[in-house]
């Protein structure tokens, strides 16, 4: 998507009305640095929005129609609220659908209304840029109704609209970060209690790339919901050794112990979850000390479990971690995203970005792709930007 520059009301004019909008909200993309492939609802993340947006505009139409306009890619979507429904043709406009849904039942005259969206986050690099469209476009109508409504609420109203326009379960992660996030600061995000404590960066010397790899990714939601499964199991296996609702209730030694008793394929998907865990935490303490040899320690492990335990890696992606952690002055570097290829976040200081980028010439040699690189910081969350 086009970089966005300062605001101009006339770049979010949709149609022949020309109507300037009424309300204009952004919101962020984000990475997860930590523990992303965990246990679903109960997982632990070290995370932060970055200083990537999509941001909604919001104006008002002389008729009854919802009209969409995707500036960056010049399409344009229509609906009606009485045939508001997930469209597949659709593609981006049903993000705002879903912001649209939550408001029409809280009661709100959801109609006659023009959506523009534009932003910057880079598309299909596994850093939550549909997820900041529903969070952008719930925000720009809470300021156009003048809703007084808390950001739990509106979260957990997101939630329920996603389900129902998608069909299935979301995790509340992504809108936590969204809505949480501060300028500056990492996030600890507990899925199970939807907490969020935010943790002061002290990374100002350093710079944090993002890598798209490239590699096409094939079957990938099969071999995901594979490994939920094997989780699953392992966890009902191991209530039956020892009592416990998730895995926080247990730790290696656990694991460790249950050899024969679990298949060892499902025993080294639940050694990641538990020593996952166990690296959040241990991220957070390095992060209030700023110890940054620990932190090193505690991305690259987190790397190696995702590609011997879990094994959601793959060789180009592991290439790229290993040139990145033989170079000096690189601080850690993991994937990032659901894997089987996609994307790496590299944290390094400025000394190390050329040697860095050579190291790129040397993978598109050897593997036959053009990796694509952004350079980002931790950033605030979801606001409203006009008026």
């Amino acid at each position: 998507m086009l970089d966005i520059g300062p605001i101009h009301r006339t770049e979010y004019e949709l149609d022949e009305d020309r109507a300037e909008p009424v309300v204009i909200a952004e919101a962020p993309g984000r990475i997860h640095y930590l523990g992303e492939h965990g246990e679903p609802k109960a997982g632990l993340f070290l995370s932060s929005a970055v200083d990537r947006y999509i941001r909604v505009a919001v104006s008002l139409r002389k008729d009854n129609s919802l009209r969409f306009f995707a500036a960056d890619l010049g399409e344009r979507k229509r609906t009606t609220l009485v045939n508001l429904k997930y469209k597949r043709e659709d593609r981006w406009a049903n993000y705002i659908k879903v912001a649209i849904h939550l408001f029409a039942e809280l009661g709100y005259p959801v109609k006659g209304l023009n959506f523009t969206l534009i932003g910057n986050i880079p598309q299909q690099a596994g850093l939550a840029s549909s997820s900041a469209i529903e969070v952008a476009a719930a925000v720009a109508l809470k300021g156009f109704f003048k809703v007084d409504i808390s950001d739990k609420e509106l979260l957990n109203r997101l939630i329920a609209s996603q389900t129902v326009f998608f069909g299935k379960n979301t995790s509340s992660v992504d809108y936590l970060v969204a809505l949480s996030a501060r300028k500056d600061n990492f996030l600890m995000v507990d899925e199970a209690s939807m907490e969020v404590k935010k943790i002061k960066s002290p990374l100002s010397k350093y710079k944090i790339l993002i890598m798209d790899s490239r590699v096409p990714k094939i079957g990938v939601d099969e071999e995901l919901k594979q490994r939920r499964q094997d989780i699953k199991k392992g966890l009902d296996l191991l209530s039956q050794r020892k009592q416990g609702v998730n895995f926080r209730n247990f730790v290696a030694a656990d694991l460790v112990e249950s050899m024969g008793d679990l298949p060892e394929e499902i025993r080294r998907r639940c050694m990641h979850i538990v020593q996952e865990l166990r690296r959040v935490t241990d991220a957070e303490d390095a992060l209030n000390k700023a110890d940054f040899p620990a932190l090193s320690k505690i991305f690259f492990h987190s790397h190696e479990s995702l590609r011997d335990l879990y094994e959601v890696s793959c060789p180009e992606i592991d290439w790229l971690v290993k040139r990145a952690q033989e170079i000096d002055g690189v601080l850690g570097s993991r994937m990032t995203g659901q894997g089987f290829g996609g994307c790496t976040y590299t944290i390094l200081d400025d000394a190390a970005i050329t040697e860095y980028r050579r190291r790129l010439d040397d993978y598109e040699r050897i593997f036959g792709f053009h990796p694509l690189t952004y350079e980002m910081k931790p950033a605030g969350g979801a606001r409203i930007v006009f008026p």
